[in-house]
C-alpha cells in the first residue's frame, strides 16, 4: 500500500487515472513491463496487462481463443479502439517494423550474394512462398513481396495501407 492510495476507488476508476488521452494512442502510465507492455495490479492479488484490462472494461471480455492486436504497434497503448481481438496468426500477420537482422530495409526482402540479385518471400500457415524472380534493386521486388502478402494474409495493415497509397 503506497500512501495507504490503493484500495481508494474501484478498480476501473484507479486504472484510468494512469491513463494520458491527451493523443490518439492512449499511454498507459503505470508499471511497463521489459516488452513495453503495461502491467496493472489489483489490489496486489491480480496483475493484469494494461491492454487487456482496458479492453474488457470496455467490451465486456476478450473472446476465447484470441488475443488483442495493437493496431497501432504501440504496446503501452490502451485505447481500446485501437485493440481488436485476432488469431495467433493474424496477429504475427501484422507486425510492428522490420525484424532486426534486415538489411534491405523492405520486409521479406533479402539480397542473394550468389547470384547478386534481389527476392523476396512471406511465411504463411507455416509454409514460405516466395516471389518468383530475380530483381535488381529491392524496391522492385519489395512492391511484389507485397502483393505476395496481400493474397495470403487478412490482417496486414501496413500493406494495405501501402495500397491504397499507390492508388490516390
Amino acid at each position: 500500500m503506497r500512501n495507504g492510495t490503493w484500495h481508494t476507488g474501484t478498480d476501473a476508476e484507479r486504472f484510468w487515472k494512469k491513463v494520458d488521452k491527451s493523443t490518439d494512442c492512449w499511454e498507459w502510465r503505470g508499471r511497463i513491463a521489459k516488452n513495453g507492455y503495461g502491467l496493472y495490479s489489483i489490489r496486489h492479488e491480480r496483475t493484469w496487462m494494461a491492454h487487456r484490462f482496458s479492453y474488457t472494461e470496455v467490451n465486456g471480455g476478450i473472446p476465447e481463443g484470441t488475443q488483442l492486436d495493437h493496431s497501432c504497434h504501440n504496446r503501452a497503448c490502451v485505447n481500446p479502439a485501437h485493440l481488436r481481438p485476432v488469431t495467433n496468426k493474424q496477429n504475427n500477420e501484422n507486425p510492428a517494423g522490420l525484424r532486426s537482422d534486415n538489411t534491405s530495409g523492405y520486409r521479406g526482402v533479402t539480397f542473394d550474394k550468389r547470384f547478386s540479385v534481389w527476392r523476396a518471400k512471406a511465411q504463411h500457415n507455416g509454409k514460405t512462398h516466395h516471389v518468383p524472380g530475380r530483381f535488381s534493386t529491392p524496391e522492385e521486388v519489395a512492391e511484389a513481396a507485397r502483393q505476395l502478402r496481400l493474397s495470403l494474409f487478412t490482417h496486414n495493415d501496413a500493406d494495405r495501407i501501402g495500397q491504397e497509397r499507390t492508388k490516390n
